[in-house]
């Protein structure tokens, strides 16, 4: 059998997290959750999800803190970050796919959108297809 895919959602914001989970677990990922930049990079590591949904505007640290911790430890490095954030397009999304983000969304994002992202980001952190394609 298949094992679950992991699903990290990171963001601040209750609500936020609430309506991710309902969204995600309805199409069949595990959702773990962090609330600020220590409590991700914690579970990061000692729970390995398959990707992470990562807000930038976080306590202790924010977003790029985490995508740069991320970066930085091997053992982690390989897992895809998509950025999901309220935060102003012009300026962030630049940056956080030059942080090794792939893919970057601005709140509220559409259902489908999202999960294409993520199938996509899967896929390609499988090496089943390259994100070009």
């Amino acid at each position: 059998m298949d094992k679950t895919t992991t699903i990290l959602v990171v963001d601040d914001n209750p609500t936020i997290r609430k309506g991710l989970s309902v969204r995600l677990r309805a199409n069949g990922y595990e959702v773990l959750f962090a609330e600020d930049a220590i409590s991700a990079t914690a579970a990061l590591l000692t729970e390995r999800p398959d990707l992470v949904i990562l807000d930038l505007g976080l306590p202790a640290g924010g977003g790029f803190v985490v995508l740069e911790r991320l970066q930085k430890n091997d053992r982690v490095a390989n897992i895809p970050v998509i950025v999901l954030t309220g935060r102003e397009l012009a300026v962030n999304r630049d940056r956080a796919l030059q942080a090794g983000a792939a893919a970057f969304f601005q709140k509220p994002v559409d259902d489908g959108t999202l999960l294409f992202a993520i199938r996509k980001a899967l896929d390609v952190s499988r090496g089943e297809l390259r994100f070009d394609e």
